[in-house]
This record gives C-alpha cells, sequence and structure tokens, in this order.
C-alpha cells in the first residue's frame, strides 16, 4: 500500500518559555537534525501541513496518535468509549503539565477544539462534530451531528493547548488566541504544550533549538535525547554532505539521487518507505478561460508523462498517478491508469478551438517537495508540445504558500496527504467547491466545482457501512478523472537517513511525523 510525506515544519519569532529546563537523567544526548526548510510558525493551527505536524508532536502532544500499522494509541486521552452513534467519551491522564507548569484540563481541550473550528485549514476536518461537551476535570465528549466513521481519525489533530496561556491580550493589545496567516500573532511567537520538546531560540533560516521539558508526563517514553538542534538546509547535496560529514546526525528527506551514496556510507542508516501524499497540478478555471473546457484540461493531463517523470526525475522513487487515492484507501480505482498520449492530447486542444494553443502563467515550490523545481520544468515543457506556453516562476516555501492562498498564477503545484489516512479528506480539500465559510476546497487552487460529487462525499461521511462508502468514494474517483478536475502527477516515496548511533527506525511512521520525543541515541 504506498502511503504519504510532508516535511516542513513551523517558523516565527522566540518562544517566551526559552528557560533551559533541568533534564531528567537519562536524557542526556543532543542531536543535530537537518530538514529541508525551518519552521514558519509555532502556532500549530495556522497552517494544515505535515511540517506543522511535525512540530506538534514535539512541542505539543495529541489526545491519540498513530502507531506504525496505522492503529490508533492512547496519548493524552489514556482511554476513550463510544456512548451513541453521535457520541464519542474521552478521558483525560491526570497531572498532565504544560510547559507553563498549569495543568492540563478538559477546559484545554475545549479551547484548542473551540480554535480548530476557527482555523481556516483544520475546520474542515472537524465540520461534522457539533460539540466537545465537558463532563469534569478529564472527562469529556466529541459529538457528531450524524453517525461518523472518522472520529478517532479526527481526534489524532487534536492537540490541547494551554488555555491560560493563549487567552488574554499581548503586549500589543492582540488577542492571544488570534490566528492569522498574514501577521505574527502572539501563537505564531510563543508556545505552551506538553510535548516532549520546549523551544527555546529561532533564528529564521538559521536554526531553531529544542530542550528536552523536565515535567514531560510519559515517563515511559526509551526517548533519552536532552536537546535537538535543527538546521534548515534547503539544498539538497548541501544536506546529504552535511550527514556524511559528520556536520548533522539526521535529515529528511533524502533526495532520490542520493540514496545510493547514503547505502554505501558504512556510518549511515536509510529508512525509506512508500507514500501516499499525492502531487498534483491544479489548473485555474477563474483564470483561464480555457480550462473551463474539459477537453483542455484532458489535453493537459494526456500530455503530461507521469511515468517519465516518476524514472528520471524522481529516479524511480515515486508511483505515477492517476488519481487521488493510493492503493489501499476506499476510494481507489483500479482501473485508473497515466493516460499520456500527445497526439490524443493535440486533438483534444484541436476539438476544444485551441489548436494554436495559449500562454499561462505556473507557480511551484522549489523546496517543499522532492524535485519539486524540477517537476515544474519538465511539465511545462511537456506542455509545448501541445502549444501551451508556460511562463515559470518557482519559489521558496515560505514565499510560495502566500502565492498558493491569492491563488497568484494560473496553474499551482500542491502535494497532499489524506489528513484521516482516507479518500474522502483529497475530496474535502482539494476537489470540493471552496467555500471560505465551511472550509470547503481550502487547496482547490483549479476552482473546480461539482456540486454533485461534493454531495456524494458529504453523504459518504456518514455511512458506516464500509463497502457501500467506497462504492461512493470510487464514483467520486471515476468522475474526477473523467472530469480532468486536475493533473496528477505521483505518489512521493519517503526516505530519512542518520548515523548509525542514532536508532531513527522504530519513531518513523508513514505520516511522517517523527515521534522524537521517543528518539534513542546509542552511545
Amino acid at each position: 500500500m504506498k502511503r504519504f510525506l510532508t516535511a516542513l515544519v513551523s517558523c516565527a519569532a522566540l518562544s517566551t518559555l526559552a528557560s533551559a529546563p533541568a533534564f531528567a537523567a537519562d536524557a542526556n544526548k543532543s542531536l543535530k537534525m537537518a530538514y529541508d526548510a525551518d519552521p514558519v510558525t509555532l502556532d500549530i493551527h495556522e497552517q494544515l501541513s505535515g511540517g506543522t505536524l511535525q512540530l506538534s508532536h514535539m512541542v505539543f502532544d495529541p489526545l491519540i496518535r498513530w502507531t506504525k500499522d496505522l492503529e490508533f494509541e492512547p496519548r493524552l486521552a489514556k482511554s476513550w468509549e463510544r456512548v451513541d452513534d453521535n457520541t464519542m467519551r474521552f478521558t483525560l491522564r491526570e497531572g498532565v503539565k504544560f510547559h507553563s507548569g498549569n495543568t492540563l484540563t478538559t477546559e484545554d481541550v475545549k479551547f484548542t477544539y473551540e480554535r480548530l473550528k476557527k482555523s481556516q485549514d483544520f475546520k474542515a476536518i472537524f465540520k461534522p462534530f457539533t460539540e466537545l461537551r465537558v463532563i469534569d476535570d478529564t472527562t469529556f465528549e466529541l459529538v457528531t451531528a450524524e453517525p461518523y466513521p472518522l472520529v478517532l481519525n479526527a481526534a489524532t489533530y487534536i492537540f490541547p493547548m494551554d488555555k491560560a496561556f493563549y487567552t488574554g491580550k499581548d503586549d500589543n493589545g492582540d488577542d492571544k488566541a488570534a490566528i492569522s496567516k498574514q501577521g505574527s500573532t502572539f501563537a505564531s511567537r510563543n508556545q505552551s504544550g506538553t510535548g516532549p520538546f520546549k523551544v527555546t531560540s529561532r533564528q529564521q533560516g538559521v536554526k531553531v533549538e529544542f530542550e528536552r521539558f523536565d515535567g514531560y508526563w510519559d515517563k515511559e517514553s526509551p526517548g533519552n535525547v536532552g536537546k535537538i538542534t535543527l538546521t534548515p538546509i534547503k539544498e539538497n547535496n548541501t544536506r546529504v554532505s552535511a550527514l556524511l560529514s559528520g556536520g548533522v546526525d539526521f535529515i529528511a528527506p533524502v533526495p532520490p539521487t542520493d540514496l545510493d551514496r547514503i547505502k554505501r556510507d558504512p556510518k549511515t542508516d536509510l529508512v525509506t518507505m512508500s507514500g501516499t501524499r499525492i502531487i498534483l497540478l491544479d489548473l485555474n478555471q477563474k483564470r483561464v478561460e480555457a480550462f473551463k473546457d474539459a477537453r483542455v484540461r484532458q489535453a493537459v493531463a494526456y500530455a503530461v508523462n507521469q511515468e517519465g517523470i516518476a524514472a528520471k526525475i524522481m529516479k524511480g522513487f515515486a508511483t505515477p498517478a492517476a488519481q487521488l487515492s493510493p492503493e489501499g484507501y476506499q476510494g481507489h480505482v483500479d482501473s485508473l491508469k497515466p493516460r499520456f498520449d500527445v497526439e490524443k492530447a493535440k486533438k483534444l486542444m484541436k476539438e476544444a478551438g485551441y489548436e494554436d494553443g495559449f500562454t499561462v502563467t505556473m507557480m511551484t515550490p522549489n523546496n517543499r517537495y522532492v524535485n519539486d523545481d524540477k517537476i515544474a520544468q519538465a511539465v511545462a515543457a511537456m506542455l509545448s508540445r501541445i502549444n501551451i506556453k508556460v511562463d515559470l516562476k518557482t519559489l521558496p516555501k515560505a514565499q510560495y504558500w502566500p502565492e498558493f492562498d491569492a491563488r497568484a498564477a494560473d496553474i499551482m503545484m500542491i502535494g497532499w496527504h489524506a489528513d484521516t489516512e482516507d479518500s474522502a479528506n483529497f475530496y474535502e480539500f482539494l476537489t470540493m467547491c471552496p467555500n471560505a465559510d465551511t472550509g470547503a476546497g481550502q487547496y482547490n487552487a483549479g476552482n473546480y466545482c461539482n456540486p454533485e460529487l461534493d454531495a456524494l462525499v458529504e453523504k459518504a461521511n456518514v455511512e458506516t457501512d464500509l463497502d457501500k462508502r467506497a462504492e461512493m468514494l470510487q464514483q467520486v474517483e471515476q468522475a474526477l478523472y473523467d472530469d480532468a478536475a486536475f493533473v496528477p502527477l505521483h505518489w512521493q516515496d519517503l526516505a530519512w537517513a542518520s548515523k548509525k548511533t542514532v536508532k531513527i527506525e522504530p519513531i518513523l511512521n508513514v505520516m511522517n511525523f517523527p515521534y522524537m520525543g521517543d528518539l534513542v541515541i546509542e552511545d
């Protein structure tokens, strides 16, 4: 089964919790790690991304989390039970402390839930929920309007925030609980979580330092790392060289071109997994009249050689895609295959009245996905064969996301992992008619809209018969393919590398949220 990746962490200013903790006796190891980018914010509700969730698992803790086998294991919630078709009851661990010293209660969970419901990026995940009902200090219930099959999936996104810490006004008189993608907020600069690490210093684009929280609740964790220094190294070769030379201890992602190089080094370990992160291109129908014609969108899909990209640019470290749902997901349709056929593409362009082509702008990141800029260049060359001239611009991740949010180009790249490990999540964020009030279509940069398909997704989301639900989701996937709602490229595979003494394999998973609190470094 193919699964997913993400690799961004978030960035902003310095945490107010920078006082160095007294390490536990067995947490005395230091780790130097390098990702391809540093954090863009400390506000874990500002952006729904793998990087945000990586940071969340370091500094905060979820109610429950995924295991390697995609099962659920208790974290801040020690148990749960279904009360009725619409209600799930959770019980919190007692005595859990935030970095501020405050004690975790259900009021913190309720505060977090209400904040998630306001977040542009997260509120679609919590749309099925009508209430978080507090029973007492350690007991609460998640209530849905209708039977919902993914309550526990959603609970993995609830990382309780310190209500007292994030309530009130900051020094500028602004609401500490505010969420904003456009400006600096208290939550984007400060943190108080229950997680294994605290952010002690941050220099944008230079490094982020974490130190272990001496009041961390999980005394059973095998982790012995007391300090982590995260250095962003955008260039793939430089990042790999830093590991091989001993400059850092752990890197991610590992580019496909360097897999063999790391395998040959006797001092390093390489861990790889197949992924479910789909990389795709959106064709903006509001900006380009031609993209409103399904034949033109189909022509673009026929002009793009997914298998060539996977083989030549990704060096085989990707799976060519013709749909959103990877194999093993309920919506996956086995018969859908990449449809590369330049002559067919030219014929469709002619039928649509665009034989002579047209010019479009295209914008992609150049450090967010593996080989993203090279993929963009290849696609631009492919489209030129059907007379679509592409004005391509690539940007660093931090600069790209505001442009993506503004839908600033005719063609834009997005990568997505199904946040609930379910096909419907793809549709909710990537293909539903954009709706700022509900959060639906939040990352639908093509402005594709098919209300009938949206209704079918909504119906599937309250269907607890898995066979019936799969049939509905497969209908959606087939229709999106027929309509060329987007241009799928591939599912991106995963790779991490470390010194042999840094035992990363046990903390890695297909979600690419390394559980750094459990990391063990051997002498």
